[in-house]
């Protein structure tokens, strides 16, 4: 038995109990300087770091986590995640398309797939992202306005009012938000209700 493994994973535990972040931080590396194959110690610490907004080192943890199990989707995820709000969105882009290799029903990799083709203005590849969202997530009132801003942007009307349809069933707001930003404006009728909220 690796004992200074086991006594530094029941620190963290302890730790993490008494919502002690930076000392569940501390005996998690210590637990990975013990067992250096230990994968759960090492997407503990990303955790921490990305909860305390430290995102590189966040990205170097989950970085050694992948390189000891490197088919995890949720890992690449949080790895994508991290890097985003970075600032590195290539970084980003590129691990949220491994979560989805790994995991094609990972509604927030596509998501997340979504919003950064959409920042680099590629609406056609945003929409197609974020269909995958919608489609898993029906009731996501942000997945589905998002899209219909994908094909807002991608001049695709129809796809527009299909999705402010949609929406006016699930998020009758996020249909209000959608048509005003759309200038759907012969839609209003639509959520007239709504025009005192």
């Amino acid at each position: 038995m690796n004992f200074d493994h086991f006594r530094n994973n029941l620190r963290a535990i302890l730790f993490e109990w008494l919502r002690m972040p930076d000392q569940a931080l501390g005996a998690y590396v210590e637990c990975f300087r013990a067992d250096p194959g230990d994968v759960r110690s090492a997407r503990a610490a990303g955790w921490i770091h990305a909860q305390k907004q430290r995102w590189a080192a966040a990205a170097d943890w989950f970085g050694k986590a992948l390189a000891l199990e490197g088919d995890h989707a949720d890992t690449w995820f949080n790895l994508g995640y991290v890097r985003e709000q970075a600032g590195d969105r290539d970084g980003a882009l590129a691990a949220f398309q491994r979560t989805v290799e790994l995991n094609p029903r990972h509604d927030r990799a596509w998501y997340g797939m979504g919003m950064l083709h959409a920042h680099r203005s590629d609406h056609a590849a945003a929409a197609a992202a974020l269909k995958q969202a919608a489609d898993l997530q029906p009731m996501n009132g942000a997945a589905w306005y998002a899209l219909g801003m994908a094909h807002q942007h991608n001049h695709d009307p129809e796809a527009v009012e299909k999705i402010i349809h949609h929406l006016v069933d699930h998020d009758p707001q996020a249909a209000k938000r959608l048509i005003h930003d759309a200038e759907r404006n012969d839609l209003a009728h639509l959520v007239a209700h709504l025009s005192g909220h």
